[in-house]
């Protein structure tokens, strides 16, 4: 004899509504549960509302991903990360992409070094407690920049916290991606 019990209404209506929505893209919500959340608490609770949501892929390339606009002009190595975008597109300069990434907390996972054809670079942004963009993302006013950025990004990277080990996170973009 088979089991013909459905599921409480509810539940399959959670079931079919598709990922969680992040309250933590409500910047009003974000800067009151600030106010009241001590800093590693809040951490925690925006990257568990950002892993049950996951990646909105609105905007993959990094180059034009609204969240990542407060970025795109700062200068660091003596070049804004724009013009340090378009020079990795371009293909010049390889042995400086990595360097110049890190300084804005990103890493360079993957990446077609050809002189020819299309980047399709892959690049993560540290979404940590402690990224190195946190202090520009503060001057920019962008308190809940890591629900933005998870928003505009290809996919995330999340992995927990350990007993020793912080919570990890990344964003994951695709510069110059091929065609489909």
């Amino acid at each position: 004899m088979t089991n013909t019990k459905q599921p409480p209404a509810k539940k399959r209506a959670e079931a079919s509504a598709g990922p969680a929505a992040n309250p933590f893209l409500d910047g009003e919500f974000y800067a009151r549960m600030r106010d009241y959340t001590e800093r590693d608490a809040a951490f925690s609770k925006e990257l568990r509302a950002i892993a049950e949501s996951g990646a909105g892929k609105h905007s993959t390339d990094p180059r034009y991903a609204p969240s990542l606009q407060p970025l795109l002009g700062i200068v660091k190595k003596g070049l804004s990360l724009a013009d340090m975008l378009e020079r990795i597109v371009a293909g010049t300069e390889k042995g400086l992409w990595e360097p110049w990434l890190a300084a804005f907390g990103m890493q360079l996972n993957g990446v077609n070094y050809a002189k020819t054809g299309a980047r399709n670079a892959r690049l993560a942004l540290d979404l940590s407690l402690a990224s190195k963009v946190q202090a520009a993302f503060a001057n920019a006013g962008v308190g809940n920049w890591r629900s933005l950025v998870a928003q505009d990004c290809h996919a995330l990277q999340v992995e927990k916290a350990g007993e020793k080990t912080p919570a990890k996170a990344y964003a994951i973009f695709y510069l110059d991606a091929a065609d489909s």
